[in-house]
């Protein structure tokens, strides 16, 4: 079944998930060009957006090359979804807007956002018509299986979802309290696959490829969001596609082709954010992905949580490599 937005020459997209503090402008470029074939922004406040926060209008920014891509917004009152919404379709005209009732930060939900939104279900059905009823875009909703144990009901949720005029939905099989933890119930998205006539997108526990593969022969999904297993890992997309089209595994990088992409993810932070101490702060976290795993790279990690200037990483990668100078520039 098809997505209601552009997904490419793809009839089954792999998707980047929203998620705070990753999926911003640079490394949404990045897994485009490593395959993704959907992007979605970071989770942006509706208050934020509908007084024009500066930060948050920024963060709502994308280039051309980013497309198709969706742009997620979270809160709790439908007047206030519905002017975030309008907002951003007259200022970015993204391909879609997204609605999130998965969020299970305490933060967000302490003020009904996110997951919160899933302990009443008529407020959910409510932002999603005040939200279609103001753009001409795809509505599209991410949710969690439920608030709790005691309340998980994906498909009852995920019908009010469809009956309120979403057109497309993910689910991530977990519920709210059970945060990242435990597993995610594969078969309750088979179950949302089978009773809804609206596209749906598996997400949870996708940390390999071949987890892609399986997600699609189990539930029978549109579609696979993939999040955490992302992180330091953009070539998951383009090694996804290959399984999915019947060809051989791309091989996984070496350390070179790892510190070279890490460094291609730098320079767009640099394009994007600017050379600052804050970017570079900010930028350790993936820092400290991208080496994970490499021999004998605790020294390095612990210098890259260290760096304050992001044109200090090529010299500490080439220092890595047992080079006398940053040779990977220009890559």
């Amino acid at each position: 079944m098809r997505l209601p937005y552009p997904t490419g020459e793809s009839d089954f997209p792999l998707l980047l998930a929203p998620m705070a503090g990753v999926s911003e402008r640079p490394y949404r470029l990045l897994c485009r060009r490593y395959g993704a074939d959907v992007v979605v922004s970071e989770f942006l406040s509706a208050e934020g957006l509908r007084r024009q926060n500066a930060r948050t209008v920024e963060m709502a920014e994308f280039d051309a090359e980013e497309r198709p891509i969706g742009i997620q917004i979270f809160g709790a009152e439908p007047a206030a979804m519905a002017e975030a919404a309008a907002f951003v379709t007259e200022r970015f005209a993204p391909d879609f807007v997204d609605i999130n009732f998965g969020c299970p930060v305490k933060k967000v939900v302490k003020r009904n956002g996110g997951s919160g939104c899933l302990r009443d279900l008529s407020l959910v059905q409510t932002i999603i018509r005040a939200v279609s009823a103001v753009t001409h875009l795809p509505v599209t909703v991410k949710i969690r299986s439920g608030w709790d144990d005691s309340s998980r009901d994906p498909v009852g949720i995920a019908l009010r979802c469809q009956d309120a005029g979403a057109r497309a939905l993910t689910l991530h099989a977990r519920s709210r309290t059970q945060m990242f933890s435990g597993q995610a119930n594969w078969d309750e998205i088979a179950g949302v696959v089978e009773r809804l006539t609206i596209p749906v997108i598996g997400n949870g526990d996708v940390t390999t490829p071949e987890d892609v593969v399986r997600m699609r022969a189990h539930t029978g999904c549109a579609g696979v969001m993939i999040a955490r297993g992302s992180f330091g890992n953009p070539w998951i997309f383009r090694q996804a596609r290959a399984l999915l089209d019947g060809r051989p595994r791309p091989a996984d990088p070496s350390p070179d082709e790892r510190l070279a992409t890490a460094l291609e993810h730098a320079r767009l932070t640099l394009s994007v954010e600017g050379d600052s101490p804050q970017a570079a702060r900010e930028f350790r976290k993936h820092l400290g992905w991208y080496t994970r795993g490499l021999p004998g790279s605790a020294a390095l990690r612990e210098r890259l949580q260290q760096v304050d200037d992001l044109q200090d990483v090529e010299a500490l990668f080439a220092s890595y490599l047992g080079r006398g100078e940053p040779v990977l520039a220009g890559v």
